[in-house]
């Protein structure tokens, strides 16, 4: 006998049951804005069988890999839901402007595009997918009936990965689907090498340049505070030159530690700004708290207790903080940011050392 556990969402149907039943399992929770207030329904070959889903709602709540389907026509999208459910989770939409509402709001990972649709064809869908920051990296496969060369080609050319022909065999979908989720695997993995710092292990300069624009420019969108660490390690030369570079080596690693370990929120990020000097850049947070965590970050270093006999400030090592922070107006950069934090950590530097200076200390 066929059962459901609505806690575990463990159902044995068929296919088209299970796809309703899911649903209505997981719709109490989903959050409003998977909820686009329209439902589709999908023939299924006969008048009286109905399968009702939620347009952008995610079809089953299961830590898969996600695909967007998109087509005008709602026979499609099932035909494809079936072929791809088992191994994936499944969106749909079912014109341009739904599908690009949802690959902005939900960012699949991989997505299917019918180019024949009104008002706005898959060609001109993906020509804004491409265009828009937040989902040119989201690989596109064209599914359709046009299959000449000319048309294969356009959708090559606007960004597409991939062309499926229609009628599709669902064989071929999983196959051509699960090979480039693979190399978006690897793609993915190597951009996050590239964005490593090879000795740390925490974003380059190269990569927290890039972070800092991007939260610049949504600070500024949003009107919220943008607040900046930078940190050196005192007398790091010294230090070096008493214990020798694998010292230094071990010595920038453990500083590294301190600071992953000190920044929990995932918005947070943590990069090696160049040689000893580090730099933390905090979303949404205020000048308050973001001496908080400065004053976090040197005392645990502090804590960590590595030997610096070399250094006339303590008997370990330490490190001077500088921190800043900005809510964006037009006509600043985010060099005005990084010149406040850098002001402050010079200051620093010359009082003494292993001290934070915020801001406020000037703004109180």
């Amino acid at each position: 006998m066929a059962s459901a556990d609505r806690s575990s969402a463990e159902i044995e149907y068929s296919p088209r049951e299970l796809t309703l039943i899911s649903i209505c399992l997981l719709g109490s929770s989903l959050s409003d804005s998977k909820k686009k207030g329209v439902r589709m329904i999908l023939q299924s070959g006969s008048s009286d069988s109905l399968t009702h889903l939620e347009k952008g709602s995610r079809v089953l709540e299961t830590p898969k890999r996600t695909i967007l389907i998109v087509d005008d026509t709602p026979v499609n999208i099932e035909i494809l839901n079936h072929a791809l459910e088992k191994e994936y989770e499944i969106l749909f939409a079912t014109n341009g402007q739904e599908a690009l509402d949802i690959a902005c709001e939900q960012s699949p990972d991989l997505i299917l595009l019918d180019v024949m649709m009104p008002d706005m064809d898959g060609y001109e869908v993906c020509t804004r997918l491409k265009a828009e920051p937040r989902t040119r990296g989201i690989p596109v496969i064209f599914v359709t009936a046009m299959d000449q060369e000319e048309d294969e080609a356009k959708g090559l050319e606007l960004g597409g990965i991939d062309y499926l022909t229609k009628p599709v065999r669902p064989a071929i979908v999983r196959a051509r689907v699960r090979n480039h989720l693979e190399l978006l695997r690897y793609r993915d993995f190597l951009e996050e090498l590239s964005g490593m710092d090879g000795l740390t292990g925490i974003a380059n300069r190269l990569r927290f340049d890039e972070f800092l624009m991007r939260e610049w420019r949504r600070a500024l969108r949003n009107r919220m505070p943008l607040s900046l660490i930078l940190l050196d390690i005192d007398l790091f030369r010294a230090f070096n030159d008493h214990y020798g570079h694998l010292a230094g080596d071990d010595c920038l690693r453990q500083v590294a530690w301190v600071l992953t370990e000190s920044l929990r929120r995932p918005a947070d990020l943590a990069g090696r700004y160049g040689g000893e000097e580090f730099a933390c850049l905090l979303p949404e947070i205020d000048a308050k708290a973001a001496l908080w965590v400065a004053n976090q970050i040197r005392e645990k270093v502090s804590g960590v207790n590595i030997p610096h006999a070399s250094s006339p400030v303590a008997d370990h090592v330490t490190v001077s903080i500088g921190v800043a922070t900005l809510i964006p107006v037009v006509g600043q950069s985010a060099m005005d940011l990084i010149w406040r934090a850098d002001v402050l950590l010079q200051a620093v530097k010359q009082s003494g050392r292993n001290q934070v200076r915020s801001w406020l200390d000037i703004n109180p």
